[in-house]
């Protein structure tokens, strides 16, 4: 998941990409690490290199969840809402368990896909298309 979201970045440059641990301090005050995330280059180059070594006050504008067989679904959406309401553009709950995955968006209802194949990344992320037959 991480991987393919740095070879669309790397080809794109458009922002940095971080895996589950970098961990975020949100505007609210919370501590975040989400499994893969990316902050655009004029927000991540605005922040100070001692905010970029530490965990970074800063919310990414693209986060992606993985729910894991122990994780609670509820607790995972809160989280996913909590994302949206600090800044992130966009967000992706995939879980396996149930194949679906729940996209989150500033402004709109969260949309659930089942069973998909692949998801694109929206204006956020524009031409880039996660593949997701290996994972879920």
């Amino acid at each position: 998941m991480t991987t393919q979201l740095d070879n669309w970045n790397t080809k794109e440059n458009l922002g940095e990409v971080f895996d589950s641990s970098t961990g975020f301090i949100l505007p609210n005050g919370a501590k975040r690490s989400p499994d893969a995330s990316w902050v655009k280059s004029e927000r991540w180059n605005a922040l100070t290199s001692e905010q970029k070594e530490k965990f970074p006050p800063i919310c990414p504008d693209f986060v992606v969840e993985l729910r894991s067989a122990s994780d609670s679904l509820t607790e995972l959406q809160e989280k996913m809402k909590e994302y949206i309401q600090n800044g992130a553009s966009l967000g992706w709950l995939i879980d396996r368990k149930n194949k679906q995955v729940e996209i989150y968006r500033s402004s709109q209802d969260v949309e659930v896909l089942n069973n998909p194949t692949h998801i694109s990344g929206d204006d956020i992320l524009a031409g880039f298309v996660l593949d997701l037959i290996s994972i879920l």
